[in-house]
């Protein structure tokens, strides 16, 4: 049996590494910026389910992480997670900057747009908090799971890592945030149900989400010749090296 690869070549330049950071970023700012602002309500046999339009992007996002995980290692998907940390950071102070600078008073439509900024953007420090959070811990326990599976099966059995990975995160995720964000506001019955349905429709869109996540890592271990295996890793969040 060839053994199997521990470390990256030092140095090594990916051809598709950056655009999927990129990526990454990209939908996780969104599900922050653009998907707490809107409350939706879909019948579903009868029942009626309530979800912030957020829940649409952090599945995505789960993609992203496990296909990084799974072609690059952990190693190099962990940088992606503190980059999109970063910018979760960066968007919120911004957002609050934006929001409290004083308006011009000759622009009228300042005064249309302010109170829309304030319900979009303004969100509260609990919940900005409640978010960074859960999703530092979700993501990285995500990459962790998703990494020792793949050791584990020898890289047999895509699926059961990437949605095994996804339900383990997605439930530290949810347990996190929601209590943070929510206790004493919510009941705790409400809280269960939420925290319940929410982790649920994550997982859901992951397994819907599988043949995609086939392709894609497909296409991108024979773009870039790479199929790591996290044999020899440090594991450790609190790093930047290779």
């Amino acid at each position: 049996m060839t053994p199997l690869p521990s470390h990256p070549v030092r140095g090594r330049h990916y051809r598709f590494y950056d655009l999927l950071m990129a990526a990454f970023v990209t939908v996780l700012l969104c599900s922050n910026m653009i998907g707490p602002g809107k409350s939706c309500a879909i019948d579903f046999f009868g029942h009626n389910l309530v979800f912030g339009a957020g829940n649409i992007f952090f599945p995505i996002s789960y993609v992203f992480g496990d296909v990084l995980t799974e072609v690059y290692g952990y190693a190099r998907a962990r940088k992606v997670i503190w980059a999109g940390f970063a910018a979760m950071i960066f968007a919120t102070l911004m957002s609050w900057v934006v929001i409290h600078l004083p308006l011009n008073p000759s622009e009228p439509y300042n005064k249309i747009i302010q109170p829309g900024l304030e319900t979009v953007f303004g969100n509260t420090p609990r919940i900005v908090l409640a978010s960074m959070i859960a999703f530092w811990a979700g993501d990285f326990i995500n990459s962790w799971v998703m990494a020792k599976m793949k050791v584990a099966t020898q890289g047999k059995w895509l699926w059961t890592r990437t949605i095994g990975s996804t339900a383990v995160g997605q439930g530290v995720d949810s347990l996190l945030f929601y209590p943070i964000a929510f206790a004493a506001a919510w009941s705790t019955e409400t809280m269960f149900q939420v925290i319940a349905f929410n982790w649920v429709f994550k997982v859901c869109v992951e397994v819907f989400m599988t043949p995609v996540t086939y392709a894609l890592v497909g296409f991108l271990k024979r773009a870039e010749n790479e199929d790591f295996f996290d044999t020899d890793t440090q594991f450790t969040p609190f790093s930047l090296k290779d």
